[in-house]
């Protein structure tokens, strides 16, 4: 099974980049997005259209902001928009049941730069994770999205220069800790332990992408029990389009 996870950073402006092409070439199973910055009525307004795939919105009450958004070749079960105990109105969570699986797809708020969301996110993170537990209970979950947050040192180019930044601050941090030692699994890290300068996330400013200076924000994450099932994850750092590239997970379910 393949599935893609991308922040398109706004799907009407990525559409023209080259997002069509890379949607239908990777073929995937799964196609999470987000940042859509779009309702789903304006769906029309795309010359790209999500053929063969069933498509599940959630956007954010306040429009051209945030959203997810989920192409998936089979139908589920069901479709669960937020979480039990939603904090937002900005539709930032997809959760797609299957017989065998949940999939989860989301965008987890930024802090800002000024840390001034640091607590709204404390308790977004802990709502999520409580969320992830519950599905975990029942059946193994695939989680994946804009997480927001370099977890490990390896995980971004300048890392004592953005000691306490948004994106890498202990709090942030810890709550990824917290979500692994609950018995989740980073899929990349599990394949790839100890490999350097992969990041899924560049600034626009500084060519900082040309150069390689990025951030890996961008994850799939499963559930514990079915880590040895991850055959393979890659960045497709070679994707433009967007500010993060496409995070592709190979895994046998």
């Amino acid at each position: 099974m393949r599935a893609v996870t991308w922040n398109v950073n706004g799907l009407r402006a990525c559409e023209k980049k080259g997002f069509a092409e890379f949607f239908a070439a990777i073929d995937a199973d799964f196609f999470c997005i987000q940042e859509t910055k779009m309702q789903e009525s304006q769906l029309g307004q795309l010359a790209w259209q999500p053929d063969g795939y069933y498509a599940y919105w959630n956007s954010a009450e306040k429009k051209g902001y945030s959203g997810t958004a989920v192409f998936a070749k089979k139908e589920p079960l069901s479709v669960t928009k937020e979480m039990a105990a939603g904090v937002s109105n900005e539709g930032r969570v997809l959760t797609l049941e299957y017989p065998a699986f949940y999939l989860v797809n989301a965008y987890v708020p930024n802090v800002r730069r000024d840390l001034e969301r640091i607590p709204l996110r404390m308790e977004w993170e802990d709502a999520l994770r409580t969320h992830l537990l519950e599905l975990d209970r029942k059946k193994p979950v695939l989680y994946c999205g804009d997480l927001n947050v370099a977890h490990q040192p390896i995980d971004l180019k300048n890392a004592k220069a953005n000691e306490g930044n948004a994106g890498y601050t202990a709090e942030e941090r810890g709550k990824m800790t917290e979500l692994l030692a609950a018995g989740f699994t980073d899929a990349f890290r599990h394949k790839y332990p100890d490999r350097t300068d992969a990041y899924t996330w560049w600034s626009y400013m500084g060519r900082a992408r040309e150069k390689n200076i990025g951030w890996r924000i961008d994850y799939w994450l499963t559930s514990g029990r079915i880590a040895d099932r991850i055959e393979d994850v890659v960045i497709h750092s070679d994707i433009m389009g967007s500010d993060h590239c496409p995070l592709e997970l190979q895994i046998s379910l």
